[in-house]
């Protein structure tokens, strides 16, 4: 699957850091790590920003490495 949106809220803001909450139907956490998946988001995130990830394949922490122009590079935490 790919990513929706409406699926992205943020649970906190503070002194430019963002908690994010993204919701995954079918897609394994691990597929959503890395660069490309968050890239319709690039201009809501911020290198720093960490989004917790939930769904029917499990739970993952992602710290987002980099979001700039259209990109999003993200890793798992641990």
């Amino acid at each position: 699957m790919a990513f929706t949106i409406r699926d992205l809220s943020v649970l906190a803001y503070a002194n430019g850091f963002t908690l994010w909450h993204y919701k995954t139907g079918i897609d394994s956490p691990t597929e959503l790590a890395g660069a490309g998946y968050f890239n319709d988001a690039s201009d809501m995130m911020a290198a720093g920003d960490m989004v917790m990830v939930s769904g029917a394949k499990g739970c993952r922490i992602l710290c987002v490495a980099h979001a700039d122009a259209g990109q999003v590079l993200s890793a798992p935490l641990g």
